[in-house]
């Protein structure tokens, strides 16, 4: 269980948000939305350990996490806004490099099957510099197949994505829930998520 009680930040003197409270079970999908500038961004890194709470705390299954917690770090898959490739590796390449720094080892069949998910087998070999902002995301969304996490903490990950992407980002969304994961997602679009699977947290 993910647990937020009454957590607040702030950017220099201006509080983005105050009194965030939520405990997100097994199988459970927090949907934040809000206008820019709302600490959406904060929020996720709050909860991910990397940046500390003005007010409040966070606790995964019942304990308080701290910065840079170890035991939510080694539960936890946090996707952030950009890409993070490297325009001279190939799409197959860059996916392997981005699960190594989580730890993970994927081998050649799985990141296979991982890009043919996300409709990339046909730019397996192609630089990223080449690809749309759209492909690029399907590259960085793919490790969600190859890297084993509890929860997972997306900041607007169907960013650039066109429908089919959309689709298949609510349905590993979906299948996550099913299989008891957590997600928290910061994103200003509406995913087809499966039925009953799916709340909303709005910052102002």
């Amino acid at each position: 269980m993910l647990e937020a009680h009454e957590l607040a930040a702030q950017r220099g003197d201006a509080e983005l948000f105050a009194g965030i409270d939520f405990a997100l079970e097994p199988g459970a999908v927090l949907l934040v939305r809000g206008p820019n500038g709302s600490g959406k961004t904060t929020l996720l890194r709050i909860l991910a350990s990397v940046t500390r709470p003005a007010a409040g705390g966070v606790f995964w299954c019942g304990n308080p996490v701290g910065p840079f917690d170890a035991t939510l770090r080694a539960n936890a898959l946090f996707i952030g806004h950009a890409p993070a490739l490297k325009d001279e590796l190939t799409t197959e390449e860059n996916l392997a490099s981005l699960v190594s720094l989580h730890g993970a080892d994927a081998g050649h069949g799985a990141l296979i099957k991982a890009l043919d998910g996300w409709s990339l087998s046909r730019q397996r070999m192609l630089p990223a510099r080449v690809l749309s902002e759209g492909q690029r995301r399907r590259i960085s969304l793919a490790r969600l197949q190859l890297v084993p996490r509890t929860l997972w903490l997306l900041d607007e990950p169907a960013a650039a994505l066109d429908d089919g992407g959309v689709s298949t980002l609510a349905r590993i969304l979906s299948l996550h829930a099913a299989v008891g994961g957590i997600a928290v997602i910061a994103t200003h679009q509406d995913l087809p998520l499966a039925a009953g699977v799916g709340r909303s947290l709005r910052l102002e």
